[in-house]
């Protein structure tokens, strides 16, 4: 069910899903008004989502997480194997913690509640296309909770047993660690003082070593393996 026809091949194409009808052509209203946006198609629940995907093949998918016939994070999962080029944005009402960690692990770039602003849902948007996670604040304190609960804990058990934990540099693991700490791309670089294209490249070689699909999902596996410690 497409809705706008692509007009120009610089324009961030994107996805929306979400079972309410009026919060869809909200922010199909809210996105048409935003220059280098466009709105190529919408669905109603997870399997139109995944249907959509592959017809439409948008940039970014603002996905609702919980739906009916088919949530979110199990289409995230599956939109992440058929469509591996979309970025994929989660939008909810709840600030539920665990959709927030499955949401990471099913693969998506970003994670937002629905009551923020609408010129940040489009500015979640670019930043999705350029390469940046995206987290609400609050939702982000949360991970970084996590994180702090997982370098404190996992100290007495080992890494998983059988699992070969591919090799990072030095340059990688730091950048990693920072990643942790929620640091955007451009503290990123000014911290190791190099570019941010730079930072994008590193970690575009951490995700293919780890075989992970976001810079959150591959934080917390690193803590979990030990790899890095995001406190020291």
């Amino acid at each position: 069910m497409s809705i706008v026809q692509a007009t120009s091949s610089e324009c961030i194409r994107v996805l929306i899903v979400d079972d309410h009808a009026l919060y869809r052509r909200g922010l199909q209203t809210i996105l048409g008004t935003e220059d280098g946006i466009e709105v190529v198609g919408e669905a109603a629940d997870g399997i139109e989502a995944v249907e959509q995907a592959e017809e439409t093949l948008p940039d970014v998918i603002l996905m609702d997480v919980s739906m009916p016939r088919r949530g979110g994070i199990e289409a995230c999962r599956a939109i992440r194997q058929r469509v591996p080029s979309a970025r994929i944005l989660m939008l909810t009402s709840s600030d539920d913690e665990s959709h927030l960690f499955e949401a990471v692990r099913a693969g998506a770039h970003g994670y937002l509640l629905k009551d923020v602003p609408p010129e940040e849902v489009a500015a979640g948007i670019r930043g999705l296309h350029h390469g940046h996670a995206l987290v609400s604040p609050m939702m982000a304190a949360k991970l970084l909770n996590e994180f702090a609960h997982l370098s404190e804990h996992e100290h007495l058990a080992a890494p998983t047993p059988g699992l070969e934990v591919p090799r990072l540099t030095k340059r990688e693991l730091d950048i990693l660690k920072l990643v942790a700490q929620g640091r955007l791309n451009r503290e990123i670089g000014g911290e190791l003082y190099i570019s941010e294209n730079t930072v994008r490249n590193h970690i575009r070689n951490i995700l293919d070593k780890l075989q992970m699909h976001s810079r959150m999902e591959a934080a917390m596996y690193a803590v979990r393996q030990r790899l890095i410690d995001p406190d020291a």
